[in-house]
C-alpha cells in the first residue's frame, strides 16, 4: 500500500497538507509563523497518540473491557543541537471506567506498542518511548 500526501506552501511557514479528503494546516509560532496550525514535530506526537489510541480502543472492545474514556498525554524532550530530535518520549494512557480490568488494559497497551502501532515502531528506533497507565475509577 502506498500512502500519498500533497503539501503546498501557503505563507511564511504555513503549509497545507492534503491527506485523502482532509486538509491539515502545519505552521509554527513566533516571528517566523502565524501559529495557524500545529508544528511538524508535535503532529508526530499526535500521530503516535492517535495510532496507539485506535489500537487500544479496538483491542479493549474486542476483549469486552468496558471503559468510558481514554486520554493520552505525551511529553517529549527535544535535543538542543540540529537536527533537533526527540531524545525521549513519555506516553501516559489515562483510562476511565468502573472496576477496570487492569490486566486486559495492560495487555491492550502492550499489544499496541509491541505489535500493532506502526507510528510507535517507526519512532522507537530513534527515540525511547516510556509508557505508563493511569486508571481513573468512576462510580457506576
Amino acid at each position: 500500500m502506498i500512502h500519498k500526501v500533497k503539501t503546498t506552501w501557503k505563507d511564511k511557514m504555513a503549509f497545507d497538507s492534503q491527506i485523502d479528503n482532509h486538509t491539515l494546516r502545519i505552521d509554527t509560532a513566533g516571528p517566523l509563523g502565524d501559529d495557524t496550525g500545529p508544528s511538524p514535530k508535535k503532529l508526530l506526537l499526535a500521530s503516535l497518540a492517535g495510532c496507539t489510541g485506535m489500537d487500544v480502543v479496538s483491542l479493549l472492545n474486542k476483549m469486552r473491557v468496558p471503559f468510558t474514556d481514554l486520554e493520552m498525554d505525551i511529553e517529549a524532550d527535544l535535543t538542543e543541537e540540529h537536527p533537533k530530535v526527540y531524545s525521549e518520549i513519555r506516553l501516559t494512557y489515562r483510562i476511565y471506567g468502573h472496576q477496570l480490568n487492569k490486566e486486559k488494559v495492560e495487555k491492550a497497551v502492550d499489544l499496541s506498542k509491541d505489535k500493532y502501532c506502526g507510528v510507535s515502531a517507526m519512532l522507537k528506533n530513534n527515540s525511547p518511548i516510556i509508557y505508563s497507565i493511569e486508571y481513573i475509577e468512576e462510580s457506576k
